[in-house]
Order: structure tokens, then sequence, then C-alpha cells
């Protein structure tokens, strides 16, 4: 009956309590797998390990297809669940709640790193764009020195795409 979750999401019937129960853990199982996934990626976004943290991409994703999956077939069952295993029904809901906090954390470091990264291509293109200044003694003290004017016949070529 769990194998058939992921893959029969509309057709599963939950038709006894020992059913209901093991259709709930089995989601159970993959949120808190789902959880583990997503709390180690936050940590190692924080930590800098971006490499890493987006090695776990692929299995966050088949972790997060395969709990939707499994809320389809929770949903498509709720009269049934509510009166075979009420109890296990709430505890999925506090699991799911604490879960979309943990979401949310992640959510919110992703969002950091993502503009600490803009700031820093930013800075970057900004930083090769500029022109580069020869650094020497000047009028007023050390900084900027005005390059000379080029000589005749060493200024930049020109070249015409029209011939």
């Amino acid at each position: 009956m769990a194998h058939e979750a992921g893959s029969n999401a509309g057709r599963v019937r939950v038709g006894s309590a020992g059913e209901a129960r093991e259709l709930v853990e089995t989601v159970m199982a993959t949120l808190m797998s789902l959880a583990h996934v997503i709390g180690e990626e936050t940590q190692l976004m924080r930590d800098g390990q971006i490499a890493a943290a987006l090695d776990r991409e692929a299995r966050k994703s088949e972790l997060a297809g395969s709990y939707m999956r499994g809320l389809e077939v929770i949903k498509a069952n709720a009269v049934a669940l509510a009166r075979f295993v009420p109890e296990d029904v709430q505890r999925l809901k506090g699991a799911h709640s604490e879960f979309s906090e943990l979401l949310e954390t992640n959510q919110a470091v992703l969002a950091t790193a993502r503009a600490v990264s803009e700031t820093i291509v930013r800075d970057l293109a900004r930083d090769a764009g500029r022109t580069a200044q020869p650094q020497g003694y000047a009028r007023g003290g050390y900084g900027a020195v005005t390059p000379p004017a080029p000589r005749n016949g060493t200024g930049p070529i020109m070249v015409s795409k029209s011939l």
C-alpha cells in the first residue's frame, strides 16, 4: 500500500487502521528525510560551503516530489485517516508545521547567499569595467596620475567593419 502512494496518488484508498498508519508513517518518514536534507543544505550555506550544499539538490528534489505525492494521497484519504488514526494525522500536521518553519529559515539563508553573490558579481563587474589609472606621485601627493597623451601614430587602431 505504501509503495502505491507515490505512483497512484489519486487511486489509493485506505480501508483499515493498519493501512492508514502505514500511509502516515511513510509520508512522515519522507518528510523527516526531506527536513534532514534541507537542514544540511541550510547549514552548509551558512558555513559558505556552497558547492557541498548544491550537491544535495537532486536528493532534495526527489524527496520533495515524493512528499508532495504522499500529501496528495493523504488528502484523498482524509476522511478515512481521521476515522482510523486521528492522532497520527495530528502528529503529521505538527511535523509539517515544524517543516514549514525550517523551510522559511532555509529560504532566508538562500536569499542572503544570493544577495551576497549578486553583490560580489556586481562589484567585480564594476571593477573590471573601471579604467585602470596608474598610481604614482601627482601634484597633490600620491594618487592617480593622468597618463600622457599618446604620440602621433601610437594611439588606438580603428577598424572599419563595413568594408
